[in-house]
């Protein structure tokens, strides 16, 4: 067994699953619009936070994660377990004083930024390669610390003279990483890996003092997961396993994350288990830039937006983290062509010539669509016919013309359907989507904006179920 401390990972296995795992590790460290004083910005490290033992106990938060996954080595295979955190560095702002002293701020204005006090995240990581015949036997126990640190950074003015420093302060972090292995009965080769992290710190809070888990975070792992490699052999997909491994699949315990295949190519020698869920295989999207730390918006909604933020916002977003400074700069650069990029892409086009066949050569003429015009294009299938399709409800034909009176279902969740609770509406249209679920496009009588509605194609759309017919049939 071998084990190495922090910096980058040189396991060239592991590259594809990485450009995942650095998403992982940075979801949410700082998001829009990326000012330290944004009041989303305040509580942080939501995923993958493995607390002090002490502190969990009563806090809601865990102290460990437990992996468990099936997987079919080759004999002699070794495994090459990286186990990624985030250690909160916590970063306070001093100012210079005339007499050459520093005094603790809320804030520096500089030219360029405004820096105020933050926790930055700096990467750590614990790597360990192992034979897999041998955690059959005793299991590979790696215990690790991170020890605590200071340092100063000193911060001058546009004319080059001292305004003040930032202080970074790291806490010792103490950890363990477990791994063991059990061969399962059968006819085929396969054994059951469990991978524990726990967080073995033994830092406390103070007697007597109130709850505080900003006081616990920098002795914490935090975006905690594991990216595992087998030199021969396969992992099984926990989320989509081979029929005859559904029964022992569904005994792996897994606690605080969620194992899926991460390797190459659509290979199963490498799993990544994220403390957020994924599917097998996550990718990165090709048309993303650069980080923006928030998985969950559209990149290119949180790259307007961050362009369009004052001068005052931005000088923030640079003092508060470099990485949101990196942000504030990608979108500030970016051509008009990339940003186009970014509105949408098609992934894949239905097929409408039958199952298994090819998407038709351009120019080529396929049965039920309209010659001249794109295949893809929604409007090309005849079966369909908005205007003039018609669905029955309570006996009555309604179709495009039809008044109708709304009853919104409990299914919605939209406050606004309570202001349209009973009125009454015009059918502009009958649309089917793919899945074969009726929707009925409606304007809403003495809605001021109907007109506008048409001229836009945006309507309020309703189930067949959520109608009455206000004609007879």
């Amino acid at each position: 067994m071998t084990a190495t401390g922090t910096g980058p990972a040189v396991n060239p296995r592991f590259a594809v699953a990485h450009q995942v795992a650095d998403a992982v590790l940075f979801e949410g460290y700082v998001l829009y619009p990326y000012r330290a004083s944004a009041a989303k910005n305040r509580m942080r490290w939501q995923f993958g936070v493995l607390v002090p033992p002490a502190w969990g106990a009563g806090s809601g938060e865990h102290s460990h994660l437990r992996t468990e996954c099936l997987m079919e080595p080759r004999r002699g295979a070794g495994l090459h377990v990286e186990l990624r955190f985030l250690h909160a560095q916590r970063r306070t702002v001093q100012r210079c004083g005339g007499d050459g002293q520093f005094t603790e701020v809320e804030r520096l204005d500089l030219p360029d930024r405004i820096l105020s006090p933050w926790d930055e995240g700096v990467e750590e990581r614990v790597e360990l390669v192992t034979d897999v015949d041998g955690l059959c036997d005793e299991g590979v126990v790696l215990p690790f610390t991170r020890p605590a640190r200071e340092e100063a950074e000193e911060v001058r003015d546009a004319s080059g003279t001292l305004a003040g420093r930032l202080v970074r302060r790291r806490e010792r972090v103490d950890g363990v990483l477990r791994l063991t292995a059990a061969e399962l009965p059968g006819p085929y080769r396969v054994m059951r890996l469990t991978a524990v992290v726990e967080n073995a710190g033994g830092w406390a809070p103070e007697p007597g003092a109130p709850a505080d888990r900003d006081a616990a975070l920098p002795h914490s792992l935090l975006s905690a997961h594991l990216v595992l490699g087998l030199t021969g052999g396969s992992f099984l997909s926990v989320t989509d396993p081979p029929e005859w491994a559904r029964a022992a699949v569904a005994e792996c315990r897994n606690e605080h994350c969620w194992p899926v295949l991460a390797g190459a190519d659509g290979g199963s020698d490498v799993l990544l288990s994220s403390p957020i869920i994924l599917e097998d295989h996550p990718q990165i999207a090709p048309e993303s830039l650069g980080t923006l730390y928030d998985a969950t918006e559209i990149d290119e909604i949180l790259a307007l937006r961050t362009a369009a933020l004052t001068d005052e916002e931005k000088r923030e977003a640079r003092g508060t983290d470099d990485r949101a400074a990196a942000v504030i700069e990608l979108a500030d650069t970016m051509p008009p062509e990339v940003l186009e990029r970014l509105h949408g892409a098609v992934r894949a086009l239905r097929d409408v010539t039958g199952p298994g066949a090819p998407p038709p050569e351009p120019g080529s003429t396929v049965p039920g669509v309209e010659p001249g015009t794109p295949w893809w294009d929604p409007a090309a299938d005849r079966s369909v016919d908005p205007e003039h399709d018609r669905v029955v409800v309570d006996g009555v034909p309604v179709g495009a013309g039809s008044r109708i009176r709304l009853s919104p279902g409990l299914r919605r969740t939209d406050a606004q359907d309570l202001f349209v609770h009973g009125r009454t509406a015009l059918v502009e249209a009958v649309l089917h989507d793919v899945d074969g679920a009726v929707h009925l496009a409606v304007t809403v009588d003495d809605d001021p904006g109907a007109e506008l509605r048409r001229e836009q194609g945006r309507f309020l759309y309703f189930q067949p179920d959520e109608v009455t017919p206000l004609e007879d049939a």
